[in-house]
């Protein structure tokens, strides 16, 4: 079911404190341990390194589908355990009626760029 009810106001410095970066997929195989349907993800943040997450994004995507693709990650919520997987950004997705989309930007960039 997707949620179409709006988030509670907030401020502009409240966005900002989320550290949204481009990445590119490197690496994608099932996560096998997570209880829902999941990917666990090798992402490359340029200067920024490589990071790890585990995403429920299996309906759209298979991994092929994801490796060298360009997505869009918080990376400053902490480290979170996924099954197996530590966890340590967070990729962005569209709730559509056929399962997540990733964020992703329109032209290939440097990984690690910031969004604003």
């Amino acid at each position: 079911m997707i949620d179409q009810t709006p988030a509670a106001p907030t401020d502009i410095d409240t966005f900002f404190a989320c550290d949204l970066r481009v990445a590119t997929v490197l690496a994608c195989e099932p996560n096998a341990r997570a209880r829902k349907p999941a990917y666990q993800l090798t992402l490359d943040f340029g200067a920024l390194g490589i990071k790890t997450s585990s995403a429920q994004i299996t309906e759209r995507y298979t991994p092929a589908d994801l490796i060298g693709k360009q997505v869009i990650a918080v990376i400053n919520f902490p480290p979170r355990k996924v099954a197996a997987v530590v966890s340590e950004c967070l990729v962005l997705a569209v709730d559509s009626p056929t399962g997540l989309v990733t964020l992703s930007v329109d032209q290939v960039v440097e990984n690690g760029l910031r969004v604003y």
